[in-house]
């Protein structure tokens, strides 16, 4: 995977742009950067290999699609073992409730960000991965009132 000295100004020009809305052709990205719309192509191609691009997804609205809450939790585990945090890790990475997962530094050892329909379906993914797990110590939730911001574009470094 390349580091970001080996991205020019022409890459980072094109990821800035192609992270906001990876539908817009290559034409118009070109006449942005001073590019052809193939050598666009190429330079995506490479950064997609490079794994510089590692997806191109679709971003969805929660709320239409009956995903009313969004839970930030905080998890505190007894064994923080790389075997037992592994085990944990892979247990949530299982639900598709779980749609961020990080191992932090601080009191707690993971935040995970849950989408689920409502607050039942959140005391039901509770239960399934929190409660009864012996290592989670304990959790807390906040509640998510309102999603300001959710996976906005990234801010490439400068070369």
């Amino acid at each position: 995977m390349p580091d970001t000295a080996t991205l020019d100004a022409l890459d980072r020009q094109i990821l800035a742009l192609y992270q906001r809305d990876t539908r817009v052709p290559s034409e118009q990205i070109g006449a942005q950067v001073g590019l052809s719309a193939a050598a666009v192509q190429r330079r995506l191609k490479r950064l997609r290999e490079t794994g510089v691009i590692v997806a191109e997804t679709a971003v969805l609205d929660c709320r239409q699609l009956g995903l009313g809450v969004t839970a930030i939790v905080e998890v505190d585990l007894h064994d923080e073992s790389a075997r037992a945090m592994r085990a944990f890790r892979d247990t949530v990475l299982a639900r598709a409730e779980v749609q961020q997962c990080y191992g932090v530094t601080g009191p707690v050892d993971y935040v995970l960000v849950v989408i689920v329909p409502d607050l039942a379906a959140y005391e039901a993914f509770c239960e399934a991965c929190l409660l009864h797990d012996a290592n989670v110590r304990g959790y807390t939730t906040q509640i998510v009132l309102e999603a300001a911001l959710r996976g906005g574009p990234l801010a490439i470094p400068k070369g």
